[in-house]
Parts: C-alpha cells; structure tokens; sequence
C-alpha cells in the first residue's frame, strides 16, 4: 500500500544543487512545496564530521542524496552518520539516493592481496541503517548484488538517448555509437538500439592503470558523427585517445556521452584541448567551474528522472518503467521537444 507520509529529503554536502533541483521537480509532481529537510553537516577542526537533524523525522519515509564522490570517503562518511542520525531519530524508511557511487571500480580482486572495497562499502551502507539504495549507472552491475536489500540502478542511455535525437536531429543517418573498450559493450549496445545506430569498439590494452599501450578501432568509422559512451570520465586521456584514433580512421566528427564526469587532474583541459567536438556528462557529481566553463563540454540534468524514481519507490510504482521513452518524455518536457 501507498504511504500515507510524504517522501522526505535530506542531503549532504557533496552535491546540493542536484538535490535542490530534485526538491524542485518534485514539488512540481506533488503541487506541493517539497524541501530538503532542515539539517546542518559540519566538521569539527580536526575533520570528524557532526549531523544535526532539526525537523521531526519520526515515521517518515526519508531519502539521503549524496553521490560518494570527490572527496570520496569523506561524502561517504557523510552519508553514513546522516543515515545513522534519521536511523536513531526513529525514521521509518531510509533510501540512500546515490547518483554517483564510488569506489564501483573496485568490484573484483584483480591482482593477489587487493581488497574488493565496493563490497565494504556495501556492508558499511547496510550496517548503517540504509533500507534501499537508489544509483545511476554503476560500474559494475554485479555490485547490486552486494547488498542484501534492494538496488534501483538507473540508466542515463535513455536520457542520453533523448538528447542525441534532438542535438542531432536530421543526422541520424551517420550516427556511429563507439564503445571505449571491450567492456564497455553492453552499455553502448543499449544506447545504439535506443538510437537505432550502429555499433564500433576501440579495443585498448593498459600496461598500467591511467595508461594505454595501444589501440585498435573495430568497425568502419569512415565518415560517421561517432559518439564514444562510457560511465564516467577520470583524467580523460584514454577517452581523447580513442578520440584521435577515430579521426584517424576516418570519423568525420566525436563526441562523447559519459554518464559520471569525475573530471580529475588534467581532464578538464586535455578535453578542451581534444579532437572531441563536444563531451556531455551528467549531473550525478557536481561540475566544477572548470567543466562549465569549457566551451565544448555540456551538463545534463538528472533531477527529472531522480525526482520520478523518489516519487515511484515512495508511492510503490514501478522504477524500471523510467527507462522507456513514454514515461521519460513527459519528465523531460521543455528540455527536449519531440517536433
């Protein structure tokens, strides 16, 4: 049965806006005003963080949004003690509401003596207090399995999907969807066949993490408008690489579609700087001045399709059924029309 209190929110430090601009699509749903609910996140001089919750929570149906990222452990810490102050404060439910969730890239042991920390900080999540878990995009869906409660992962394909249609309206013919490596496939698969486009890989070996050895474009790129699509973006130099081969094997234009836009040390610049005509990436971790600055990167917003996911597991309605055109349209009305 539907509940009967109203969905709550609560937000850390990591990534305000986006939680505001959830707040906001949400009191549009609902004709009601919703706010984040009145709280303050702070630390003390020597880093240890303090929650203080000043609104009743009691019974409530609360929602903790906060994507783990840059600084890491302390937006992780954050959610954790915000999750244990509604927990002692007698919350009835708690859905962690992590767009960007870190440390997804430690999700097997790759080498002997490494630890598997997505599975750690799983447990961390759960002994916490947190009841479900609401993400975008994980680097490794087998992570969903690391949690003994439910899991929604959204998909930013259909988004992405949306706004390749309307920025490439009339070139649709010569659009080529590009994988960054093996890997990847599935997660480009799934946006071609949204697109109806064809598919390509660049096959990249690394004799070390943060370097490429060699690349090898499969498929005929020649003359197409490739869009390279991955999860997320660190120091961008494998993604402008593959960028410079697939010029060089004959793609009339890149672009590139990222889900995460974790943007460290140089990426900003080296993708300014690239053969890359345009980079979009989400809103799941705050962009940096940089980023919206730079005159070929652009920002998606993701609150439409958070703000409906909140609204669906509150009311007991179905998550996936945001991943279909006909329900993500209407969220997305005034961003993309469809004449």
């Amino acid at each position: 049965m539907p509940s009967i209190t109203e969905p709550k929110l609560i937000s850390g430090n990591a990534n305000k806006p986006l939680a505001q601009s959830i707040a906001r699509r949400m009191s549009m749903h609902r004709g009601m005003n919703v706010n984040l609910v009145d709280a303050r996140v702070e630390r003390f001089n020597d880093g240890e963080i303090f929650v203080e919750v000043f609104e009743n929570v009691r019974g409530e149906d609360m929602f903790v949004i906060q994507p783990t990222s840059n600084p890491a452990n302390d937006n992780l810490m954050e959610l954790l003690i915000i999750t244990d102050a509604l927990k002692r404060s007698s919350a009835g439910r708690i859905t962690a509401v992590i767009p960007y969730f870190g440390y997804a890239r430690q999700d097997r042991r790759t080498k002997a003596r490494t630890p598997i920390s997505a599975k750690l900080v799983a447990n961390l999540i759960a002994e916490a207090g947190v009841d479900r878990v609401l993400t975008m995009d994980l680097h490794a869906t087998q992570i969903q399995g690391f949690f003994d409660m439910p899991v929604d992962n959204l998909y930013a394909a259909p988004i992405f999907a949306l706004d390749i249609k309307h920025h490439f309206k009339g070139d649709m013919d010569d659009i080529m969807v590009v994988s960054p490596d093996v890997g990847g496939v599935a997660r480009a698969r799934e946006l071609a066949k949204r697109i109806n486009a064809p598919l390509s890989i660049v096959d990249k070996r690394r004799e070390k993490a943060g370097e490429v050895a060699e690349m090898t474009v499969i498929g005929n790129v020649e003359g197409k408008k490739c869009i390279i699509v991955d999860d997320l973006c660190d120091t961008a130099g494998t993604l402008c690489k593959a960028a410079e081969h697939l010029m060089e094997a004959g793609a009339s234009e890149v672009h590139a579609y990222i889900s995460h836009g974790v943007m460290s040390g140089p990426a900003v610049e080296r993708v300014t700087n690239s053969v890359m005509k345009s980079l979009v990436i989400t809103d799941t971790i705050q962009p940096s001045d940089a980023i919206l600055k730079a005159p070929n990167i652009r920002v998606v917003p993701t609150a439409p399709m958070f703000a409906q996911a909140i609204l669906n597991t509150w009311n007991g309605t179905s998550v996936s059924s945001l991943f279909e055109d006909e329900t993500l349209i209407p969220i997305y009305e005034g961003l993309y029309n469809s004449n």
